[in-house]
């Protein structure tokens, strides 16, 4: 990976993170979210989204590999990972792989949450 490609993801991770810090505040201000992180819910639906869009839009037109990575790895990697467990499951799925679409559905829930829970956890020892 060249190192153009390199600072275009640190770029727009940069980017991303602060877009997803003041969406999710906004979100938050505007949604009770006592009950369930909408803010969270919100980027994530918001990043998929467009991460569908961004990935449509590459197989329509010739993009520098060091703009898309800037896009997605960086951008929308940084607004929310989320997004790219949702299109890689509608990949799988698309494609009619339905059993490795659903399993990678339960991994990335289950194995997530089992290991916030394990970090969380972990640090309480401290």
């Amino acid at each position: 990976m060249s190192l153009t490609t390199l600072l275009a993801i640190g770029s727009g991770g940069f980017m991303g993170a602060v877009a997803r810090a003041y969406m999710v505040g906004v979100i938050n201000h505007h949604l009770p979210h006592n009950y369930l992180p909408f803010g969270t819910l919100g980027v994530n639906i918001i990043g998929s989204f467009f991460l569908g869009m961004l990935f449509f839009i590459f197989t329509q037109i010739s993009i520098p590999v060091h703009f898309k990575s800037l896009l997605t790895t960086g951008f929308m990697g940084a607004f929310t990972t989320y997004s790219t467990f949702a299109f890689e499951t509608f990949l799988l799925l698309e494609g009619g792989n339905y059993l490795m679409g659903v399993l990678n559905i339960l991994l990335n829930v289950i194995l997530t949450i089992i290991f916030a829970s394990i970090g969380y956890k972990f640090l309480n020892f401290f």
